[in-house]
């Protein structure tokens, strides 16, 4: 029996990614994260049925200055030490490029870094977040009150950090949340439980385009 206040609405949804960046996601990275450039043709997939139904798409992102005065305290010594990692404009703080919707586009680390939204293509922006939570000191929700949506579904990297503070945060925003499980790196059971016990639905990237011409 479908729940009516957490049965996902594919005609008001968004898909949110998370720090799909060359640093933490390609192989030998300075950051790399176990497990996500496995993701990458699951996200992707994802992507083009977002794309093809003409539904909003964020790329949520970080950005750490070489003097680490952006970044979290339990990264910051790392960072003010020399560690090069999703510094504005270098190539590790990139996209993967699978995942753009066109090679050529670059992240606007000013325009990003001043709290504004960069769009990239027809219903798809990036969009840089301080902190875990794509919520924290940034514009989202603002952004989807504007895109008339209710229904999140989320992907990225990594599941027990960003992804799952941002997932916990929509919760406490009152979306509808879904998750694409094989488009989350370090996605574990007992997490997928935790997220169906807080009423997050839970997909596959080959779900997805059914899913969303199910409105």
């Amino acid at each position: 029996m479908s729940d009516p206040y957490t049965t996902p609405e594919p005609a008001a949804s968004a898909l949110i990614t998370i720090d799909l960046q060359n640093d933490f996601t390609l192989e030998g990275a300075p950051a790399m994260i176990a497990g996500t450039a496995a993701i990458v043709p699951a996200v992707r997939k994802s992507l083009e049925a977002f794309r093809k139904a003409g539904r909003p798409i964020i790329h949520v992102v970080r950005l750490y200055k070489a003097d680490g005065s952006n970044v979290d305290l339990c990264r910051r010594h790392l960072i003010q030490r020399g560690a090069v990692i999703a510094r504005p404009a270098t190539e590790g703080a990139e996209l993967v490029d699978a995942l753009k919707p066109d090679d050529a586009i670059q992240l606007d680390a000013d325009t990003l870094l001043a709290g504004r939204l960069q769009s990239i293509g027809p219903n798809e922006w990036i969009l840089y977040k301080p902190r875990w939570s794509a919520f924290h000191d940034t514009m989202l929700k603002a952004v989807l009150d504007d895109l008339d949506v209710t229904t999140l579904a989320f992907a990225g990297c990594n599941f027990p950090n960003c992804p799952r503070a941002s997932i916990y945060d929509a919760s406490n925003r009152d979306y509808r949340l879904c998750v694409i499980a094989d488009a989350m790196s370090e996605l574990y059971e007992r997490g997928l439980a935790e997220l169906q016990g807080i009423g997050v639905h839970i997909l596959t990237s080959d779900d997805v385009e059914t899913w969303l011409r199910s409105s």
